[in-house]
């Protein structure tokens, strides 16, 4: 990985994104990384800089944004958030008779709104003469034409929708950071609160630790070039399709 002066990663305390922050913050070539959460996220590097941020609070994130432009332009953003299961019997519909509107609306605001909202935020501040990545966790589910199995309606349209987000956003993008880069990630089944009530069916070699998977798709943001900007990428660098 290149040098990177200014990293954020939003959903920093989360599995998958404090793994994220504590890779980066680990690494020589990288000077500062923000992290971003809803809680302040457990760090005891003098890289990091923790701020909280909130999808039902949409002014979080402006202000956010706001107070990571005096650091200068950024190089990588990683999106790291995202819902599947909750209290209150919030769970994959199996379904269509499980859809419930205030439940998909959630589903909707944390998977799609949240990070289409981040990047309104923070794409303006990227790097604009050197090459700069902005990338937001996303999950094979969300492909339409590999969607064999049904089921899980709420998540796999809001994360379909932020794949459309992203591709949307990734063409608008180039016009001004012809070398930017904006990305969707596919992590893999990661050993995180998020995939525990589906892990039981789940092969030892395809459940992932999170510090792995951060790592992987750390190791796949280095390889990519502006030509892949609006694609969706799994852990192993392949492409996911739409």
């Amino acid at each position: 990985m290149k040098s990177i002066n200014n990293a954020v990663v939003l959903g920093a305390s989360g599995g998958i994104g404090a793994a994220f922050v504590e890779n980066l913050a680990a690494r020589d070539r990288v000077e500062h990384v923000f992290a971003l959460s809803r809680t302040a996220p457990t760090t005891t590097s003098s890289k990091t800089t923790s701020l909280i941020t909130d999808y039902t609070a949409p002014e979080t994130l402006a202000a956010a944004a706001a107070h990571i432009a005096q650091a200068g332009p950024l190089d990588l953003v990683i999106i790291a958030t995202g819902i599947l299961h909750g209290d209150e019997g919030f769970a994959p519909e199996k379904s269509l008779r499980d859809l419930d509107a205030e439940k998909l609306a959630r589903a909707y605001l944390i998977n799609t709104i949240g990070p289409a909202l981040a990047a309104k935020h923070f794409l303006p501040l990227m790097r604009k003469d050197e090459r700069s990545v902005f990338a937001a966790l996303s999950a094979r589910v969300g492909s339409i034409s590999d969607n064999r199995m049904g089921g899980w309606y709420g998540y796999r349209a809001a994360k379909s929708a932020l794949n459309q987000i992203i591709k949307t956003a990734s063409i608008e993008h180039a016009r001004r950071w012809p070398k930017g880069i904006v990305v969707g990630l596919h992590p893999g089944t990661v050993d995180t609160d998020l995939s525990k009530p589906f892990q039981r069916n789940v092969q030892d070699n395809k459940l992932f630790k999170p510090a792995f998977s951060a790592g992987k798709m750390l190791d796949v943001l280095s390889d990519l070039v502006p030509a892949d900007t609006g694609k969706i990428f799994d852990w192993a660098g392949k492409e996911v399709p739409a």
